[in-house]
């Protein structure tokens, strides 16, 4: 898939980009027609972040499929744990959008 990452407010290390990459690669397994996706890892700043409690580390994740654009975000202490928790909104979203899509069987009794 192919991956867009931004940073906002920081550089981020190679290390944290390829897990970033590697987790989202595993989207695949929900719906196999992703097109592709962008990250977006912002710092909060802290001065103007009032709710401490969330974290100041936000992952913002678009996912671009046939006909759809799925968005999810989600912020923690750490980048790891926000990259995870914006991964299980997506596959959440992608499950139930490809139940939405999936061909209904038709209940024809023949006799």
């Amino acid at each position: 898939m192919i991956l867009r990452m931004h940073t906002v407010h920081f550089d981020a290390t190679q290390k944290l980009l390829d897990y970033a990459q590697r987790k989202v690669d595993k989207l695949d397994t929900f719906h196999d027609r992703i097109i592709d996706g962008e990250v977006t890892l912002r710092l909060e700043k802290s001065h103007l972040n009032k709710k401490e409690v969330f974290g100041n580390k936000s992952v913002e994740l678009k996912i671009n499929i046939p006909g759809q654009q799925l968005f999810a975000k989600d912020s923690s202490n750490t980048f790891e744990t926000a990259i995870d928790l914006a991964l299980d909104r997506m596959s959440r979203q992608l499950k139930r959008y490809k139940e939405k899509t999936k061909p209904r069987k038709a209940n024809i009794n023949q006799k």
